[in-house]
């Protein structure tokens, strides 16, 4: 089994906001994945940081989530996409502010990996998604 981390785990991670103790606990043993795409919303945070210093911090940061093993995105993350997607817009909600975490919640799919995240609203009834939140 493995885990895939959203975006926000990584942020608290950096920054202290979620404890890396509460993190164990819940992925134990399994192997911790990252997303491509995570990659690039890191990678637009290190860009966006207009402080020298804080940008310099992002930096470094990303390098190590790079060296996490990374899950690109294929031909069977895109279907499970195209079906979350369509879950979404049939609940009456617009998949657009959310196709970011729509790419995430498709390769945890696809792999049959648990999805941990500290925003749980993000990815809140989605079929197929195996979730776990911190806070």
């Amino acid at each position: 089994m493995g885990v895939i981390f959203d975006t926000s785990i990584w942020v608290g991670l950096s920054t202290g906001q979620i404890d890396d103790h509460a993190v164990i606990a819940i992925t134990g043993e399994q192997a911790v994945f990252t997303s491509v795409i995570s990659l690039g919303e890191l990678a637009f945070g290190v860009q966006a940081c207009a402080e020298p210093a804080k940008r310099a911090l992002r930096a470094a940061y990303l390098r190590q989530v790079e060296t996490r093993p990374v899950l690109d995105i294929s031909a069977h993350t895109a279907a499970a996409f195209g079906v979350l997607g369509a879950s979404v817009k049939q609940a009456g909600r617009s998949p657009r502010p959310r196709y970011n975490d729509l790419w995430i919640a498709a390769q945890a799919i696809e792999h049959n990996y648990l999805l941990l995240t500290a925003n749980p609203a993000d990815f809140a009834n989605l079929p197929g998604l195996r979730l776990a939140a911190l806070s």
